[in-house]
């Protein structure tokens, strides 16, 4: 509130003959949504990551590059902004999943940097990927409340997590009869579907605001 409208409203608190008024002031939110960046930032990083696992390419610095300025850095900057709007939801996902990224290059570089201090075995990556599988899945229970939209994107990001940490898990064995890298390749797949649902999501947001009708539908579920 600027000091012009303080004033104002001191003013207004006292009438003419002196007596005190109760004055009411409705705020309006006029800042922007962040979900439709954040929900971007997290799936088209999400997309090219995945499509690296399905086989198509190798880890590479555009990955990295992603992850740490649009997947990570993106997705922080829309947690703190949906935190000033008392967005509890939204805060905790953007800031948690933009952590994620920033804390998975991490381990990509720290591993390459100092392979003998910080080698991280694919017991441990295991149990990282199933436990924001976890989180995710706790998450999930969340958007009951809000859309079907995030509702197919905390799902399959669940199943994402749990396929990529049994990739992990198994390596050059096999579990149901299929090595790690197949479960790999095979959450790579189930990971790009995931990416895209975000995009969906968020593109969705935007048109429907820029256009003022339901362009593309996210199912908003009624309370």
């Amino acid at each position: 509130m600027s000091d012009a409208t303080e004033s104002q409203a001191a003013t207004a608190a006292v009438g003419t003959a002196g007596e005190r008024r109760s004055v009411v002031a409705a705020l309006k939110d006029v800042t922007a949504n962040p979900g439709p960046l954040g929900l971007m930032a997290f799936g088209m990083t999400t997309v090219l990551l995945n499509i690296h696992n399905a086989g198509f390419y190798g880890l590479n610095s555009m990955i990295i590059g992603m992850g740490i300025f649009y997947g990570g850095m993106a997705q922080v900057i829309a947690g703190i902004m949906e935190w000033k709007k008392n967005n509890m939801f939204g805060m905790t996902a953007f800031l948690s999943y933009g952590s994620f990224w920033l804390t998975l290059v991490a381990l990509w570089v720290f591993e390459t940097i100092w392979p003998e201090q910080f080698a991280s075995t694919s017991t441990a990556v295991g149990w990282y990927l199933f436990l924001w599988g976890v989180f995710t899945g706790l998450m999930f229970v969340g958007t009951l409340r809000i859309n079907r939209s995030l509702q197919t994107v905390f799902l399959t990001l669940t199943i994402l997590f749990v396929l990529l940490a049994i990739g992990d898990w198994t390596g050059e064995s096999t579990f149901l009869g299929l090595e790690g890298a197949t479960w790999t390749k095979i959450a790579g797949w189930e990971g790009i579907l995931t990416g895209l649902s975000a995009v969906y999501g968020s593109i969705a947001q935007v048109w429907n605001e820029l256009y003022g009708r339901v362009v593309l539908p996210i199912g908003p579920v009624k309370k």
